[in-house]
């Protein structure tokens, strides 16, 4: 892992102090020369150090990588606690970083087809099964 080795540049710009959300909000511009990319992981650690905040307290997201490579540009968000980001951050971020688990649900295909079942037996006796022949005139 060489890769890890190389420096990263971290700038912020249209830094916000959001207070009633309870955090701050910025746009991320990472200089990676020589690498191909930087982990949302790294980006946390080294906007904790620069911040002075808890690692579990930031949240990285949308980053894109320049064509050419060399920099990347993403969206980051500072809380002032954790009961601030477990209150405001979105389900699918806080499954991410590890704080909520992943709700397991059929997939949406298999919910499309129990649904369009469930309409042939609409107004029909519960039974078994729904009979699929009509009487023929």
């Amino acid at each position: 892992m060489a890769d890890r080795e190389q420096p990263v540049t971290l700038r912020t710009r249209k830094f916000i102090r959001n207070a009633l959300l309870g955090r701050k909000q910025m746009v991320v511009d990472v200089l990676h020369p020589n690498r191909a990319n930087v982990s949302k992981d790294e980006l946390r650690q080294k906007l904790a150090e620069l911040y002075k905040a808890n690692k579990d307290s930031v949240s990285c997201f949308g980053f894109r990588t320049q064509y050419g490579g060399g920099k990347s540009t993403g969206f980051a968000l500072i809380y002032d606690s954790n009961e601030a980001l477990r209150k405001f951050e979105p389900h699918y971020r806080k499954v991410r970083y590890g704080m909520a688990s992943k709700i397991e649900k059929p997939s949406r295909q298999q919910r499309k087809q129990r649904k369009n079942r469930a309409k042939t037996v609409r107004g029909t006796a519960k039974t078994k099964g729904a009979s699929k022949d009509k009487k023929k005139k």
